[in-house]
Protein backbone atom coordinates (compact mmCIF):
# COMPACT_ATOMS: atom_id res chain seq x y z
CA UNK A 1 0.00 0.00 0.00
CA UNK A 2 1.38 3.02 -1.09
CA UNK A 3 2.80 5.46 1.99
CA UNK A 4 1.72 8.89 2.59
CA UNK A 5 4.08 11.98 3.17
CA UNK A 6 3.76 15.56 4.39
CA UNK A 7 6.50 16.93 1.94
CA UNK A 8 6.09 20.54 2.94
CA UNK A 9 4.53 23.00 5.34
CA UNK A 10 4.03 26.62 5.30
CA UNK A 11 2.62 28.71 7.69
CA UNK A 12 1.86 32.35 7.98
CA UNK A 13 0.34 34.90 10.95
CA UNK A 14 -1.79 38.62 9.55
CA UNK A 15 0.86 41.28 10.93
CA UNK A 16 -0.53 42.51 14.15
CA UNK A 17 -0.18 41.48 17.33
CA UNK A 18 -2.87 42.23 19.62
CA UNK A 19 -2.16 40.16 22.70
CA UNK A 20 -1.25 43.01 25.63
CA UNK A 21 -4.28 44.90 24.33
CA UNK A 22 -6.62 42.48 24.81
CA UNK A 23 -5.08 41.70 28.18
CA UNK A 24 -5.77 45.22 28.72
CA UNK A 25 -9.29 45.67 27.33
CA UNK A 26 -10.75 42.54 28.94
CA UNK A 27 -10.96 43.66 32.39
CA UNK A 28 -13.32 46.25 31.21
CA UNK A 29 -16.25 43.41 29.96
CA UNK A 30 -15.82 42.12 33.52
CA UNK A 31 -18.12 43.84 36.05
CA UNK A 32 -17.04 42.02 39.31
CA UNK A 33 -13.89 43.17 40.77
CA UNK A 34 -12.82 39.46 42.02
CA UNK A 35 -13.40 38.33 38.09
CA UNK A 36 -11.51 40.93 36.90
CA UNK A 37 -8.36 40.29 39.87
CA UNK A 38 -8.82 36.63 38.41
CA UNK A 39 -8.41 37.51 35.01
CA UNK A 40 -5.01 39.13 35.47
CA UNK A 41 -3.51 36.08 37.12
CA UNK A 42 -5.11 33.52 34.73
CA UNK A 43 -3.76 35.30 31.97
CA UNK A 44 -0.35 35.46 33.55
CA UNK A 45 -0.56 31.62 34.00
CA UNK A 46 -1.28 31.09 30.90
CA UNK A 47 1.61 30.82 28.71
CA UNK A 48 0.66 33.39 26.06
CA UNK A 49 2.89 36.19 24.59
CA UNK A 50 1.68 36.83 21.06
CA UNK A 51 -1.27 36.15 19.15
CA UNK A 52 -1.72 37.63 15.62
CA UNK A 53 -4.53 39.27 13.95
CA UNK A 54 -5.85 41.06 10.73
CA UNK A 55 -6.98 44.04 13.38
CA UNK A 56 -4.37 46.76 14.01
CA UNK A 57 -4.41 47.61 17.93
CA UNK A 58 -5.28 51.08 18.65
CA UNK A 59 -2.88 53.24 20.18
CA UNK A 60 -5.67 54.84 22.37
CA UNK A 61 -6.51 53.42 25.62
CA UNK A 62 -10.45 53.85 24.54
CA UNK A 63 -10.20 52.01 21.43
CA UNK A 64 -9.73 48.51 20.86
CA UNK A 65 -8.27 48.36 17.19
CA UNK A 66 -7.66 50.82 14.47
CA UNK A 67 -10.24 50.65 12.31
CA UNK A 68 -13.25 50.42 14.60
CA UNK A 69 -14.19 46.62 13.86
CA UNK A 70 -14.73 46.42 17.94
CA UNK A 71 -16.17 49.00 19.51
CA UNK A 72 -17.69 49.22 22.73
CA UNK A 73 -21.63 49.17 22.64
CA UNK A 74 -21.68 48.26 19.07
CA UNK A 75 -19.29 44.93 18.31
CA UNK A 76 -20.20 43.62 14.75
CA UNK A 77 -22.71 41.40 13.83
CA UNK A 78 -21.98 38.09 11.89
CA UNK A 79 -22.35 39.40 8.57
CA UNK A 80 -19.47 42.03 8.87
CA UNK A 81 -17.17 39.38 10.59
CA UNK A 82 -18.09 36.95 7.75
CA UNK A 83 -17.15 40.16 4.98
CA UNK A 84 -13.91 40.56 7.25
CA UNK A 85 -13.02 37.32 6.73
CA UNK A 86 -13.90 37.35 3.23
CA UNK A 87 -11.46 40.39 2.52
CA UNK A 88 -8.65 38.91 4.58
CA UNK A 89 -8.23 34.89 4.82
CA UNK A 90 -7.32 35.19 1.04
CA UNK A 91 -4.37 36.68 1.94
CA UNK A 92 -2.99 34.81 4.55
CA UNK A 93 -3.60 31.65 2.43
CA UNK A 94 -1.43 32.97 -0.80
CA UNK A 95 1.27 33.88 2.02
CA UNK A 96 1.20 30.31 3.46
CA UNK A 97 1.13 28.75 -0.04
CA UNK A 98 4.07 31.09 -1.04
CA UNK A 99 6.09 29.58 1.73
CA UNK A 100 5.93 26.85 0.05
CA UNK A 101 6.95 27.97 -3.01
CA UNK A 102 3.65 26.67 -4.44
CA UNK A 103 4.04 28.50 -7.72
CA UNK A 104 7.18 25.68 -8.02
CA UNK A 105 4.90 23.07 -8.63
CA UNK A 106 1.41 24.25 -8.52
CA UNK A 107 0.55 22.44 -11.94
CA UNK A 108 0.98 19.08 -10.83
CA UNK A 109 -1.21 19.79 -7.72
CA UNK A 110 -4.81 17.37 -8.33
CA UNK A 111 -6.40 18.37 -5.18
CA UNK A 112 -7.02 21.17 -2.91
CA UNK A 113 -8.58 20.48 0.73
CA UNK A 114 -9.32 23.62 2.95
CA UNK A 115 -9.99 23.39 6.88
CA UNK A 116 -11.40 26.28 8.30
CA UNK A 117 -14.28 26.84 10.88
CA UNK A 118 -14.26 30.56 11.88
CA UNK A 119 -15.87 31.63 8.27
CA UNK A 120 -17.43 31.00 5.76
CA UNK A 121 -18.48 32.50 1.87
CA UNK A 122 -19.07 31.19 -1.55
CA UNK A 123 -17.70 30.81 -3.79
CA UNK A 124 -15.33 30.36 -1.16
CA UNK A 125 -11.63 30.26 -0.59
CA UNK A 126 -11.28 26.91 -2.11
CA UNK A 127 -12.20 29.09 -5.63
CA UNK A 128 -10.08 32.76 -4.46
CA UNK A 129 -7.00 29.71 -4.58
CA UNK A 130 -7.66 28.16 -7.73
CA UNK A 131 -8.00 31.56 -9.00
CA UNK A 132 -5.03 33.62 -7.75
CA UNK A 133 -2.92 30.73 -8.43
CA UNK A 134 -4.54 29.99 -12.03
CA UNK A 135 -4.70 26.44 -11.43
CA UNK A 136 -7.53 25.56 -13.91
CA UNK A 137 -11.24 23.38 -12.71
CA UNK A 138 -9.11 20.21 -12.93
CA UNK A 139 -8.06 20.35 -9.36
CA UNK A 140 -10.61 18.75 -7.09
CA UNK A 141 -11.74 20.67 -4.45
CA UNK A 142 -12.81 20.00 -0.25
CA UNK A 143 -14.02 21.50 2.39
CA UNK A 144 -13.82 21.22 5.79
CA UNK A 145 -15.77 23.03 8.63
CA UNK A 146 -16.90 23.88 12.05
CA UNK A 147 -14.52 20.34 13.06
CA UNK A 148 -12.87 22.69 14.88
CA UNK A 149 -9.08 22.89 16.21
CA UNK A 150 -8.65 18.76 15.37
CA UNK A 151 -9.47 19.20 11.43
CA UNK A 152 -6.12 19.91 10.04
CA UNK A 153 -5.79 15.38 11.47
CA UNK A 154 -9.01 15.01 9.44
CA UNK A 155 -7.83 17.11 6.80
CA UNK A 156 -4.58 14.78 6.94
CA UNK A 157 -6.77 11.57 6.57
CA UNK A 158 -8.63 12.54 3.90
CA UNK A 159 -5.11 13.64 1.88
CA UNK A 160 -3.75 9.86 2.85
CA UNK A 161 -6.87 8.43 1.35
CA UNK A 162 -6.48 10.02 -1.70
CA UNK A 163 -2.57 9.51 -2.14
CA UNK A 164 -3.29 5.60 -1.09
CA UNK A 165 -5.65 5.54 -3.88
CA UNK A 166 -4.29 7.69 -6.26
CA UNK A 167 -0.39 7.45 -6.04
CA UNK A 168 0.22 10.17 -8.06
CA UNK A 169 -1.85 12.75 -6.39
CA UNK A 170 -0.28 15.70 -5.04
CA UNK A 171 -2.68 16.86 -2.58
CA UNK A 172 -2.64 20.81 -0.65
CA UNK A 173 -3.88 20.71 2.76
CA UNK A 174 -4.71 23.76 3.91
CA UNK A 175 -6.10 25.34 7.48
CA UNK A 176 -6.87 28.67 8.09
CA UNK A 177 -8.54 30.54 10.92
CA UNK A 178 -9.36 33.67 11.97
CA UNK A 179 -10.56 32.97 15.74
CA UNK A 180 -10.05 36.93 16.69
CA UNK A 181 -13.25 37.93 14.50
CA UNK A 182 -15.36 36.22 17.12
CA UNK A 183 -14.52 38.07 20.08
CA UNK A 184 -17.75 39.11 22.41
CA UNK A 185 -18.81 41.59 24.29
CA UNK A 186 -19.90 39.39 27.25
CA UNK A 187 -19.51 39.50 31.18
CA UNK A 188 -18.72 36.17 31.68
CA UNK A 189 -14.95 35.09 33.08
CA UNK A 190 -14.55 31.76 31.59
CA UNK A 191 -15.69 33.51 28.23
CA UNK A 192 -13.68 36.29 28.31
CA UNK A 193 -11.30 33.85 28.95
CA UNK A 194 -11.24 31.69 26.63
CA UNK A 195 -11.06 34.95 24.30
CA UNK A 196 -7.35 35.12 25.62
CA UNK A 197 -6.32 31.94 24.03
CA UNK A 198 -7.25 32.13 20.43
CA UNK A 199 -5.19 33.45 17.74
CA UNK A 200 -5.09 33.73 13.53
CA UNK A 201 -3.29 31.63 11.36
CA UNK A 202 -2.83 29.39 8.30
CA UNK A 203 -1.19 26.77 7.20
CA UNK A 204 -0.13 25.06 3.89
CA UNK A 205 0.77 21.25 3.74
CA UNK A 206 2.25 19.29 0.51
CA UNK A 207 1.10 15.43 0.86
CA UNK A 208 2.08 12.89 -1.85
CA UNK A 209 3.79 9.49 -2.35
CA UNK A 210 7.15 11.38 -2.32
CA UNK A 211 9.02 9.73 0.33
CA UNK A 212 10.29 12.70 2.41
CA UNK A 213 9.24 14.82 4.99
CA UNK A 214 6.65 13.01 7.97
CA UNK A 215 5.11 9.68 6.77
CA UNK A 216 1.63 9.65 7.88
CA UNK A 217 1.20 5.91 9.25
CA UNK A 218 -2.48 5.66 10.88
CA UNK A 219 -5.35 8.04 12.37
CA UNK A 220 -7.91 6.84 15.86
CA UNK A 221 -10.70 8.70 16.40
CA UNK A 222 -12.55 8.75 20.32
CA UNK A 223 -15.49 10.21 20.86
CA UNK A 224 -15.32 10.59 24.43
CA UNK A 225 -18.78 9.98 26.41
CA UNK A 226 -20.94 12.61 27.90
CA UNK A 227 -18.70 15.26 27.15
CA UNK A 228 -20.56 16.99 24.63
CA UNK A 229 -21.49 20.42 25.65
CA UNK A 230 -17.62 20.69 27.37
CA UNK A 231 -16.36 22.24 23.47
CA UNK A 232 -19.41 24.19 21.11
CA UNK A 233 -19.48 26.03 18.40
CA UNK A 234 -22.49 27.83 16.63
CA UNK A 235 -23.16 30.62 14.45
CA UNK A 236 -24.70 33.24 16.65
CA UNK A 237 -26.14 37.02 15.65
CA UNK A 238 -23.22 38.82 16.93
CA UNK A 239 -19.88 36.01 15.64
CA UNK A 240 -19.92 32.84 16.47
CA UNK A 241 -20.16 31.32 19.70
CA UNK A 242 -17.68 29.34 21.45
CA UNK A 243 -17.79 27.53 24.62
CA UNK A 244 -14.75 25.85 25.84
CA UNK A 245 -15.43 24.83 29.82
CA UNK A 246 -13.03 24.91 32.36
CA UNK A 247 -13.69 20.75 32.78
CA UNK A 248 -11.90 19.98 29.15
CA UNK A 249 -8.82 19.06 30.55
CA UNK A 250 -10.05 17.22 33.62
CA UNK A 251 -12.46 15.17 31.05
CA UNK A 252 -9.24 14.66 28.51
CA UNK A 253 -7.00 13.13 31.21
CA UNK A 254 -9.65 10.89 32.46
CA UNK A 255 -10.70 9.68 28.76
CA UNK A 256 -7.27 9.78 27.15
CA UNK A 257 -5.19 6.88 29.44
CA UNK A 258 -7.99 4.10 29.31
CA UNK A 259 -8.06 4.76 25.22
CA UNK A 260 -4.04 5.32 24.51
CA UNK A 261 -3.57 1.92 23.45
CA UNK A 262 -5.52 2.21 20.66
CA UNK A 263 -4.53 5.70 19.96
CA UNK A 264 -0.96 4.78 19.10
CA UNK A 265 -2.29 1.08 17.53
CA UNK A 266 -1.05 -0.67 20.36
CA UNK A 267 2.24 0.77 21.01
CA UNK A 268 3.02 2.18 24.51
CA UNK A 269 3.67 5.57 25.85
CA UNK A 270 7.35 5.10 25.84
CA UNK A 271 7.43 4.07 21.62
CA UNK A 272 6.59 7.97 20.82
CA UNK A 273 9.85 10.15 20.74
CA UNK A 274 7.87 12.76 19.12
CA UNK A 275 4.54 14.49 20.48
CA UNK A 276 2.22 16.80 17.99
CA UNK A 277 -0.49 17.88 21.12
CA UNK A 278 -2.48 20.38 20.01
CA UNK A 279 -2.21 23.25 22.74
CA UNK A 280 -5.52 24.21 23.22
CA UNK A 281 -4.25 26.31 26.73
CA UNK A 282 -2.07 25.50 28.81
CA UNK A 283 -4.25 23.52 31.47
CA UNK A 284 -4.44 20.93 28.52
CA UNK A 285 -0.90 20.49 27.54
CA UNK A 286 -0.80 20.37 31.28
CA UNK A 287 -3.33 18.02 32.27
CA UNK A 288 -1.97 16.00 29.12
CA UNK A 289 1.39 15.75 29.84
CA UNK A 290 0.40 14.59 33.27
CA UNK A 291 -2.08 11.90 32.34
CA UNK A 292 0.10 10.12 29.79
CA UNK A 293 3.28 10.56 32.02
CA UNK A 294 5.15 13.13 29.29
CA UNK A 295 8.24 14.79 30.43
CA UNK A 296 8.57 18.81 29.64
CA UNK A 297 10.92 18.06 27.13
CA UNK A 298 8.20 16.23 25.11
CA UNK A 299 5.67 18.86 25.27
CA UNK A 300 8.23 21.74 24.55
CA UNK A 301 7.27 22.30 21.02
CA UNK A 302 3.51 22.49 21.81
CA UNK A 303 4.27 24.97 24.60
CA UNK A 304 6.28 27.29 22.14
CA UNK A 305 3.55 27.53 19.52
CA UNK A 306 1.94 28.35 21.99
CA UNK A 307 3.66 30.71 23.42
CA UNK A 308 4.54 32.18 20.28
CA UNK A 309 1.20 32.10 18.50
CA UNK A 310 -1.65 31.47 20.88
CA UNK A 311 -4.13 28.56 19.69
CA UNK A 312 -4.98 28.85 15.97
CA UNK A 313 -7.58 26.33 16.41
CA UNK A 314 -7.12 24.11 13.33
CA UNK A 315 -3.84 25.25 12.12
CA UNK A 316 -2.00 24.99 15.16
CA UNK A 317 -0.88 20.96 14.77
CA UNK A 318 0.64 21.67 11.31
CA UNK A 319 2.76 24.52 13.03
CA UNK A 320 4.18 22.33 15.48
CA UNK A 321 4.56 19.61 12.27
CA UNK A 322 6.88 22.10 10.64
CA UNK A 323 8.74 23.17 13.98
CA UNK A 324 9.89 19.46 13.77
CA UNK A 325 11.10 19.39 10.21
CA UNK A 326 12.87 22.59 10.68
CA UNK A 327 14.47 20.87 13.58
CA UNK A 328 15.06 17.74 11.78
CA UNK A 329 14.43 15.56 14.46
CA UNK A 330 13.15 12.03 13.74
CA UNK A 331 11.85 9.42 15.42
CA UNK A 332 7.79 8.18 15.99
CA UNK A 333 5.41 10.83 16.69
CA UNK A 334 1.85 11.00 17.73
CA UNK A 335 -0.16 14.06 16.94
CA UNK A 336 -3.27 14.67 19.51
CA UNK A 337 -6.12 17.50 18.88
CA UNK A 338 -9.27 18.26 20.71
CA UNK A 339 -12.56 19.15 18.95
CA UNK A 340 -16.50 19.81 19.40
CA UNK A 341 -17.87 16.14 20.54
CA UNK A 342 -15.72 15.83 22.88
CA UNK A 343 -13.38 14.43 20.52
CA UNK A 344 -10.15 13.14 20.55
CA UNK A 345 -8.30 13.22 17.46
CA UNK A 346 -4.61 11.30 16.85
CA UNK A 347 -2.46 10.56 13.96
CA UNK A 348 0.55 8.42 14.37
CA UNK A 349 3.61 9.49 12.19
CA UNK A 350 7.50 9.20 11.44
CA UNK A 351 10.15 10.94 10.48
CA UNK A 352 13.58 10.23 8.77
CA UNK A 353 15.21 13.57 9.87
Amino acid sequence: MTTAYINRIGTAVPPFDGHQKFVAFAPSLLSSEAARKLFHRMVERGQIAHRYSFLQPSPDSSGIDVEGFYQRGRFPDTAARMRFYERHAPKLAVQALNNIDFCSFKHEVTHLIVASCTGLYAPGLDIDIVNHFELGSKVERTIIGFMGCYSAISAFKIARHIVRSEPYAKVIVLNLELCTIHLQEIDDLEQVLCFSLWGDGCSACLVSAEPSGISIQSFHSKLIPYAADQMTWRIGHQGFDMTLSGKVPQTLSQGLPSNIDSVLGGRSVSDVELWAVHPGGRSILDAIGAALDLDEDELKLSREILWEFGNMSSATVPFILKAMLDRQLRGLGCGLAFGPGLTAESMIFHLAG
